[in-house]
C-alpha cells in the first residue's frame, strides 16, 4: 500500500486542488491531505481557519463521485518557525507516507532535502487556478465562484467568507 501526501494551505480549496487530488489518487493507494499553516486565519493570505478549510476539502471530495473518500485523510499541520523542522513536524502528525505532492516549489524543496520523493502536481490553468486569484476576485467583487467547487462556494457563503477576505485585507493593508 502506498500513501501520498498532498500539502497545501487551501485558502480556499479550488478546482486546481481537486484536480491534484485526482492526479495523486491515480498514483497512490491512500492520500493524506495536509492543511498547512493550520494556526493561521483572518489575515490576507490566510483568511480561513483550519476547520473551515478541512470542511471545504471534505465537502468537495465527498461530492465528487470519482473520488473514494475512504482513501483520504485530512490533517491540519501548523507552521514551525524553523523551516527545516517543518517536515519533522509533518512526520509526527501524519501516518507514514511514500511520496509528497505539492504545487509550491518551496514545500517540495523542504521534502526533497529530507530525502522524500516528491511530485510537482501538474497545475490546471495556473493563472486562473490559484487561491491568490480566488481571493483577488473576492476583493474586487469579480466572479470567484467559477474557480472553486460548488460545495466550497457554499461554505464560503455560509461563513461570510468574502466579507472576511475584504476585512482582513483592509486591516493589514496590502499583502
Amino acid at each position: 500500500m502506498t500513501t501520498g501526501l498532498f500539502v497545501g494551505r487551501f485558502q480556499p480549496f479550488h478546482r486546481g486542488h481537486l484536480a491534484t487530488v485526482k492526479f495523486a489518487l491515480k498514483q497512490v493507494d491512500n492520500l493524506v491531505i495536509v492543511v498547512g499553516s493550520a494556526q493561521k486565519s483572518h489575515e490576507p493570505r490566510n483568511p480561513f481557519t483550519a476547520g473551515e478549510r478541512i470542511a471545504m476539502v471534505k465537502a468537495a471530495i465527498d461530492a465528487d463521485n470519482r473520488i473514494d473518500s475512504r482513501r483520504i485523510l485530512i490533517i491540519p499541520v501548523p507552521d514551525v518557525d524553523v523551516h527545516s523542522l517543518w517536515t519533522r513536524q509533518v512526520d509526527m502528525l501524519v501516518p507514514k507516507y511514500d511520496v509528497v505532492f505539492a504545487n509550491d516549489p518551496f514545500t517540495l524543496h523542504l521534502f526533497q532535502e529530507s530525502g522524500v520523493r516528491t511530485v510537482e502536481a501538474p497545475l490546471v490553468d495556473r493563472e486562473q487556478m490559484s487561491a491568490t486569484e480566488v481571493r483577488r476576485r473576492m476583493m474586487a467583487g469579480e466572479d470567484w465562484q467559477e474557480l472553486v467547487p460548488a460545495q466550497v462556494a457554499e461554505i464560503i457563503k455560509e461563513i461570510n467568507g468574502v466579507q472576511r477576505v475584504k476585512m482582513s485585507e483592509g486591516r493589514h493593508g496590502g499583502h
